[in-house]
């Protein structure tokens, strides 16, 4: 994969199967927004950027050749050969290459993990639209200012000195207690983020659930889009039903190795296909 950076903007050449749409707005990352020009505008690890595809083109404007390698390259996994995930996953069960084909174009994004995680505190019992104005809001209050109008995600110790009362300006309901938690508990070293990246899985989604609030599927969210932790299978309502009407009699571990991928395959394909259900 070859890349030339040129007036701040990066361009990456033979991006094949990914699909920024499918990527950005399935229910990975809550800080992208479609521009009219049908470009994405969003922030990462305190970076402010606007991506776009021309066929096997990307373009990553606002950055430049050290962001590319340290950044962005892993963010948007552009290392893994997804077409030949899909091509083994499909043949685990028919439904599931229909999922895979349904949106052949999502990518699984390495995401910081703190952010990761109150993301997925905030997501719970929540639809997209109002997850997303929940973080910008979180962001807007008390992140760093990295742009005009633009905030990085506030940091784990920033947070901790904040109180559920300071999070009311969020209307995040019963989540602002989880968050303050989490914040007190990852500054403080009682929660050991880089120790989940590494240890095994049980002793990694056990870090996690020693926070308020975070139960196996907020554990298993954070793990897989915070850690890159693709044995990951989180399982939430949309899971739910789908495991037992597309995947009876199956479990996550049915899924192999590249379990992450499959479930977001599954949850996106069936979210966006309710009569499935019906």
């Amino acid at each position: 994969m070859k890349y030339t950076v040129q007036n701040n903007i990066v361009r990456i050449s033979g991006v094949s199967d990914l699909d920024l749409e499918q990527t950005l707005d399935c229910g990975q990352s809550f800080r992208w927004t479609k521009q009219p020009d049908g470009s994405f505008k969003g922030v990462a690890f305190n970076r402010l950027v606007r991506v776009w595809l021309e066929d096997e083109d990307l373009y990553i404007e606002n950055s430049n050749a050290e962001d590319f390698e340290n950044i962005w390259y892993n963010y948007f996994d552009l290392s893994l050969d997804y077409s030949k995930v899909k091509n083994e996953i499909s043949k685990i069960h028919p439904v599931l290459a229909q999922a895979a084909s349904y949106a052949p174009g999502i990518h699984i994004l390495r995401q910081e993990p703190y952010e990761a995680l109150c993301t997925f505190i905030i997501s719970q019992n929540n639809n997209i639209k109002r997850i997303k104005g929940i973080v910008q809001r979180l962001c807007e209050s008390f992140g760093e200012q990295i742009a005009p109008n633009e905030f990085a995600f506030p940091t784990a110790e920033r947070m901790s000195r904040l109180t559920a009362e300071d999070l009311a300006v969020l209307r995040a309901g019963f989540r602002a207690r989880y968050l303050i938690d989490a914040a007190k508990k990852v500054a403080a070293g009682e929660v050991d983020l880089e120790k989940c990246r590494t240890a095994d899985y049980e002793t990694a989604r056990a870090e996690l659930m020693k926070i308020v609030g975070v139960g196996t599927k907020v554990a298993d969210c954070t793990l897989l889009f915070g850690m890159y932790r693709i044995e990951a299978f989180p399982i939430d309502v949309w899971m739910k039903r789908a495991m037992e009407r597309l995947f009876p009699g199956m479990t996550a571990s049915d899924f192999g190795e590249y379990a992450g991928i499959a479930q977001q395959y599954i949850f996106h394909y069936s979210r966006m296909n309710p009569e499935l259900f019906s």
